[in-house]
C-alpha cells in the first residue's frame, strides 16, 4: 500500500502533515513528529504584530490554530519588553532543517504589506521548503466592499511569489462571496496551493465578570465536512494543489479528504489532544482501509467522489439541503404530530 503524494511541488511520503500549532516551537516536537511518521510539517505561525515594539501584547486562546491572534491584542503596558524576535524564529527554521529530513512548511500572518514581504523572504533565506501564507482576517469595516478584499489578498500573494522561489501556499477561511471564483483567481495569481480552511475561534461572554474572553475549543470530526465540501467541489476547476484543515482525527477521515480531491491533510486538534504518536494509528488505519478495499495507493481514490466524479454532482450544493432535511429520522412523537 502506498501513501505517498505530492505536495507544493514536494514528495511526501504520506498526506498526514502536522499544522501550524505550538507544538513546533520545540525542536524535540518536530523530531518526534519524524519519528512518528509525518511527512512534512508546517511551522507555528509567525504573526507581524509580535514583531513590532508598540503597546500591544498577543494573548493565546483565541484566533486561527490555537496560536496567537491579532485579533487578541491587550494592552500591555506592564510588559513593555515583549516582543518576539524574528531572527528567532527563522533560527529555528534553520536548525529544523538541520534535525529532520522531512520538508519544513514556514508560516507567516502578515498585517501590512511591507511586513508580509520582509518577513516571507526571511523565512525562505532560513532554508524552508515552502511558506503558508496564513491570511487571518475578520472583516469589520462596513464600507470595505467584498471585492477590495480580495485584492488585497491577491496583491500579498502576487508580491510574495514575486519575490520567493519557494513554493507559496494560501490558507484561507470560507467566508468569500464566491469562494470558487476567488480560489481560481488566487490560482491564476500563481499560489501552488489553498489551504481549507482557517477555524476562527469565537470569543465567549462571561456572565459574572461580563467580560468577552477567548474560548478555545479543539475541533471535532463533524468539523471536516465544510473543508471536505469545497475540496471536492475545487477538485479538477484549480491548478493548485489543494490542503484539507479542521477535523481530521482518524484514518478514514483522511482518506474522505482524498476521495474529495485534498493532496494532504493538516493534524492538529487530534495531536493536541492524543500526543504526536497519534500520526502512527492515522496511517495504520489508512493503510488498513486501502488493503481490505484493494486499492493499491492513496492516488486511486484521489477526487473520486468530488463533484467531478460524483455521480450525483449537487449532492455537494444546495439540492442536498431539502433531502438531509427529508430524510432526517423523525421521533414517534413528531410524526404522531404532524
Amino acid at each position: 500500500m502506498k501513501l505517498a503524494t505530492t505536495y507544493l511541488g514536494l514528495k511526501l511520503r504520506t498526506p498526514l502533515v502536522p499544522s501550524a500549532s505550538p507544538l513546533s516551537e520545540k525542536l524535540d516536537n518536530i523530531k518526534h513528529m519524524e519519528d512518528a511518521g509525518a511527512s512534512a510539517v508546517v511551522f507555528h505561525s509567525l504573526f507581524e504584530e509580535q514583531l513590532r515594539p508598540g503597546n500591544y501584547r498577543m494573548r493565546r486562546g483565541s484566533g486561527n490554530g490555537g496560536e496567537f491572534s491579532s485579533d487578541a491584542l491587550e494592552d500591555y503596558s506592564e510588559e513593555p519588553d515583549f516582543k518576539v524576535d524574528p531572527e528567532a524564529y527563522v533560527e529555528h527554521i534553520a536548525k529544523a532543517k538541520k534535525a529532520v529530513r522531512i520538508p519544513i512548511i514556514g508560516s507567516l500572518n502578515g498585517s501590512t504589506f511591507g511586513g508580509w514581504q520582509r518577513y516571507a523572504r526571511l523565512i525562505e533565506q532560513a532554508g524552508a521548503d515552502a511558506l503558508e501564507l496564513n491570511i487571518y482576517n475578520v472583516p469589520t469595516d462596513p464600507e470595505r466592499t467584498a471585492d477590495d478584499i480580495e485584492t488585497e489578498y491577491l496583491t500579498i500573494v502576487t508580491s510574495i511569489k514575486g519575490l520567493l522561489k519557494i513554493p507559496v501556499a494560501v490558507k484561507l477561511s470560507p467566508y468569500f462571496t464566491n469562494l470558487s471564483r476567488f480560489a481560481q483567481r488566487l490560482d491564476a495569481q500563481g499560489a501552488n496551493a489553498l489551504v481549507l480552511f482557517n477555524r476562527f475561534y469565537q470569543p465567549d461572554i462571561e456572565l459574572e465578570t461580563l467580560e468577552v474572553s477567548p474560548n478555545l475549543l479543539l475541533s471535532t470530526p463533524m468539523a471536516m465536512r465544510l473543508p471536505m465540501r469545497w475540496i471536492a467541489l475545487l477538485y479538477g476547476r484549480i491548478g493548485a494543489n489543494l490542503a484539507a484543515s479542521s477535523g481530521i482525527h482518524h484514518g478514514v477521515d483522511a482518506l474522505k479528504m482524498i476521495m474529495a480531491g485534498a493532496d494532504v491533510t493538516m493534524l492538529c486538534s487530534v495531536l493536541l489532544s492524543h500526543g504526536i504518536d497519534h500520526i502512527r494509528i492515522l496511517e495504520r488505519e489508512m493503510l488498513e482501509w486501502l488493503e481490505e478495499h484493494e486499492y493499491e495507493s492513496v492516488e486511486q481514490i484521489k477526487g473520486i467522489v468530488s463533484q467531478k466524479n460524483c455521480p450525483d454532482p449537487t449532492a455537494f450544493e444546495r439540492a442536498q439541503y431539502t433531502r438531509a432535511l427529508a430524510n432526517y429520522p423523525r421521533s414517534p412523537s413528531s410524526t404522531a404530530a404532524s
